[in-house]
Parts: structure tokens; sequence; C-alpha cells
């Protein structure tokens, strides 16, 4: 399963936009490895759900992927634990979890040739110049 839902947890002590998601991920523990689905995920930390429940205040390494963050385990339930990573992860990581590309630079629109927005004299005359120069301006502004 992918993405259910990108929402801002402002209700609670969450200051990190968190996802919801269903993905297969492990907890690397003392105790060895655990099988895991990531349930939630932000730039702070997680919600795990997994068979094996280490003890609160226990240090992991979650692993999902490539992503390999060192947490420490902030609660735990029956079947889940919210992990608090020892760093906040980089927004593109996340969203490389969630299966989304990463928003393009900004220095990418800046690109873009901007309108100049002349008039059809303008334009002409700067037509004109530009052939004198040799350059090839584009007809409009398009």
């Amino acid at each position: 399963m992918g993405v259910e839902n990108f929402a801002n947890a402002a209700a609670g002590k969450r200051s990190a936009k968190r996802a919801l998601v269903l993905l297969a991920a492990k907890l690397e523990t003392d105790s060895g490895e655990i099988e895991a689905r990531l349930r939630d995920l932000s730039r702070k930390g997680a919600l795990v759900e997994c068979p094996q429940v280490p003890r609160a205040g226990s240090e992991v390494v979650f692993v999902r992927g490539a992503t390999r963050v060192p947490a420490r385990v902030a609660w735990a339930g029956v079947d889940r634990v919210g992990l608090e990573f020892h760093h906040m992860i980089d927004e593109h990581e996340v969203l490389v979890q969630l299966g989304k590309r990463p928003p393009p630079p900004k220095a990418a629109a800046s690109l873009r040739r901007p309108a100049l927005g002349l008039s059809d004299d303008e334009r002409k005359v700067a037509q004109a110049w530009s052939a004198t120069v040799g350059l090839n301006l584009p007809d409009s502004d398009g």
C-alpha cells in the first residue's frame, strides 16, 4: 500500500508533518532484527507495528530500504512502538520512503526565460538589434 494521508498533526505535541503509510520495515535491536510495518513517518520519528515490541527507552535502528536511522523507543504498546529519531531525517528521505519525487530545486525556476512584456513595436526593435549582434530572439514572449 502507499500513502493514505499526509496531515499536519497540530492537535497533539507533534510539530512535524506525518505521513500515514503501510510499508515494510525492520528494527535492529540488541536482541536481533524484528520485521515490522511502518505506519506513520515524519522527519522526527515513526510509528512502527511489530510482533515483538522493544521496551520503551531502548535503542534501535530503524531500517527502511536504504534508510537507516538510529532511534529511541519513546513508547511501547501491545504491538506498536513510537520511535524518536536521534536526528531529523531529510525531508527528501521522507518523500523517498513514500514513493514520491522531491520537488524540483528552486534554482530551476530561475533558469526559465522571463517574460519581457514587450509591446509589438519594442519586440520588433529588440529583434532587429539582436540580429545585428548575432542573436536570435523568438517571435513572442512564450
